[in-house]
């Protein structure tokens, strides 16, 4: 689908989340290292709940999850204590933690704040032993410059990392307390992005700048962004937990596409007249002797309602892999309990006739959709009530709403938006004064800028000013430095296209360049330099690793087949230059351009074009001298 960004008038921002690599936690003397969950010493339940903020309100967000009811159940290690398990007040704020975010907002342009002060935003999914995270902004007023324009930068702030989800049940969620704690600077652009491809664009330039400082972690799951998207007509929508720096444009596009089909949507409902009952039916009758797994499974108990002019709206797709049929069962879900539909069945074991007698229940016709779970009375009744309210809001608007992140860049249902009742003052940390000595410290060892990097590189590797640009500009800056102050015999050139631009083709294929590491590049280049292999094959070579990371790039080439042995090589120029002597007679020294493309088309990527070039070069002259 072609987007015209300015005419849906697309607004997006970013939150970047990105561990430190402190000595500590944020508020405790507790390592940051992650731990095997096998090796947990302890583990305890709580329960959360709710609590009006300092405004005498309750978050939205906050009560929703409440609803669910569930235990959450916390995994502790030898490596964790009491802080964690919020059975003893946290210590003060981490000082490196703080030396180092106010060195990112350096970096950002960004005007720090003169003391720092502690508050809790309230969180009760489980990720927080107490049911809130703590958080501290630290400065404000940044900006950052792309192609497309300047995307200021609202906020930084230092806040802990959440306690890692590790087990999902329809009534229980399980913890592990090795992560939370972890010191976190959250990074927050204004709405100022207008297209995917510069979300993704600002999304890399902010992880090379955090990368920039060598003081953050590294690794899977060690930097998440979270994406705010709103269109014309549509709602604001957050997005969260995105891993994968590629995935970032196709979730803009994918929920540009969501919205502007919910917006369809809206409309037809609206022009057919539909409307949503609230009688919850007792179908169970119908499936006595269904032959359905699913029903089964839950207990032969199945409950539904009749959503009236919904026919044939569940079913109609939204985004890539999902319907407006999954909109709504991510709210049944919620509560533990599956979801399905007319639009869908017969499936599932449902048959034909089971699906007539649901419909007569009703007394639905043509353009009704009747709507089922299967579960226990309680926990249907509760799920099919979030599910109507997901119903009544579609004929009237886009709800904002916080969504998750899929692994194909669609997305499904969180919790709504949180607001500004979540937030109130920790009472238990006390405030850290941030003076100008301690800023011109930091301000004297900030790292080199994206300018200065590119002018050196292109005085002491000759690079024109776009490659030179573009290199300085991306995550693999520090890797191609020691590429070339490795090997010298790698045109600079080849390695800055190989770290940008191939991997960037290499993307859209599928392939999962994030498992490329950097010993994987310097093997590599390595094999290259003791000519291995041709330049040719390093995009194979490549997608070869990336597929089976634990390879060797010298495994890499005989599983590919580049393996060739030098007097092969001889003899094979030797047997085309032979089979061509009148040519080379007739066209002389210039018969070694034509020839190259015969014996490269033979060769391309088993050895280097240069040396080729010599061979063949070397054996017509012979020709030529022998007349």
């Amino acid at each position: 689908m072609e987007i015209d960004y300015r005419e849906i008038g697309l607004k997006a921002g970013l939150e970047i989340h990105q561990q430190l690599d402190t000595r500590t936690k944020l508020f405790c003397k507790c390592p940051t290292t992650l731990r095997e969950k096998k090796e947990s010493r302890f583990s305890f339940k709580r329960y959360l709940r709710a609590s009006k903020s300092e405004m005498g309100e309750v978050d939205e967000a906050a009560l929703e999850e409440e609803r669910y009811s569930r235990t959450f159940i916390y995994k502790g290690y030898d490596s964790t204590c009491l802080v964690e398990n919020d059975e003893e007040p946290p210590r003060e704020l981490n000082r490196e933690a703080i030396d180092i975010s106010l060195e990112v907002a350096l970096l950002l342009n960004m005007n720090p704040v003169d003391e720092v002060h502690t508050m809790r935003k309230i969180v009760i999914d489980g990720s927080n032993t107490c049911g809130f995270q703590r958080t501290a902004l630290l400065a404000t007023d940044g900006r950052l410059s792309t192609e497309e324009g300047l995307v200021r930068v609202d906020s930084l702030s230092l806040e802990e990392d959440a306690a890692q989800k590790i087990e999902t049940g329809s009534d229980a969620v399980g913890y592990s307390l090795d992560r939370l704690g972890i010191p976190l600077v959250e990074i927050g652009t204004a709405p100022d992005i207008r297209t995917a491809e510069q979300a993704r664009k600002v999304a890399e330039q902010l992880g090379m700048i955090l990368r920039s400082t060598g003081k953050v972690k590294r690794g899977l799951g060690t930097i998440r962004q979270d994406i705010n998207i709103s269109i014309e007509g549509g709602a604001r929508v957050e997005i969260k937990g995105v891993q994968n720096l590629r995935l970032i444009g196709k979730i803009v596009e994918n929920e540009i596409v969501r919205q502007l089909k919910l917006i369809e949507l809206k409309d037809a409902l609206n022009k057919r007249g539909a409307r949503v009952e609230h009688r919850i039916a007792d179908l169970s009758g119908i499936f006595d002797a269904t032959s359905s797994k699913v029903i089964k499974k839950a207990g032969g108990q199945v409950f539904g309602v009749c959503l009236r002019g919904f026919s044939g709206i569940l079913g109609t797709e939204i985004q890539p892999g999902r319907r407006f049929g999954s909109e709504l069962a991510d709210f049944a879900t919620k509560y533990g309990a599956g979801l399905m539909h007319t639009d869908e069945l017969p499936a599932y074991g449902i048959t034909a006739e089971e699906v007539e007698q649901m419909k007569r229940t009703f007394d639905a016709t043509g353009d009704d959709c009747v709507v089922i779970v299967a579960a226990e009375r309680e926990r249907a009744e509760v799920a099919m009530k979030a599910v109507l309210r997901r119903a009544e809001v579609a004929m009237r608007e886009i709800p904002k709403e916080t969504r998750r992140a899929l692994p194909n860049g669609s997305s499904a249902y969180m919790r709504p938006l949180p607001g500004a009742a979540r937030m109130y003052p920790e009472t238990d940390v006390p405030p850290v004064n941030i003076d100008e000595q301690r800023l011109k410290e930091i301000k004297s060892k900030l790292p080199e800028t994206f300018e200065h990097r590119k002018v050196r590189y292109k005085e002491k590797f000759g690079l024109n000013d776009e490659l030179a640009d573009k290199i300085s500009r991306n995550v693999n800056f520090s890797l191609f430095e020691r590429v070339m102050d490795s090997y010298e015999n790698i045109p600079a050139t080849l390695v800055v296209r190989t770290l940008t631009d191939t991997l960037a083709e290499l993307m859209p294929e599928g392939i999962e360049v994030e498992q490329l590491e950097d010993g994987h590049f310097m093997d590599l280049f390595r094999q290259l330099a003791s000519d291995a292999f041709g330049k040719e094959a390093i995009p194979d070579i490549l997608k070869f690793l990336a597929n089976k990371p634990e390879t060797s790039v010298s495994k890499a080439i005989e599983e590919i087949g580049l393996s060739v042995d030098t007097k092969e090589v001889e003899r094979l120029i030797e047997d085309i230059v032979n089979s061509k002597t009148d040519f080379i007679r007739e066209k002389g020294a210039r018969a070694v351009g034509p020839l190259m493309g015969v014996v490269m088309k033979e060769l391309r990527g088993k050895v280097d074009g240069k040396v080729i070039s010599k061979l063949l070069a070397e054996k017509v002259k012979e020709v030529l001298e022998d007349g």
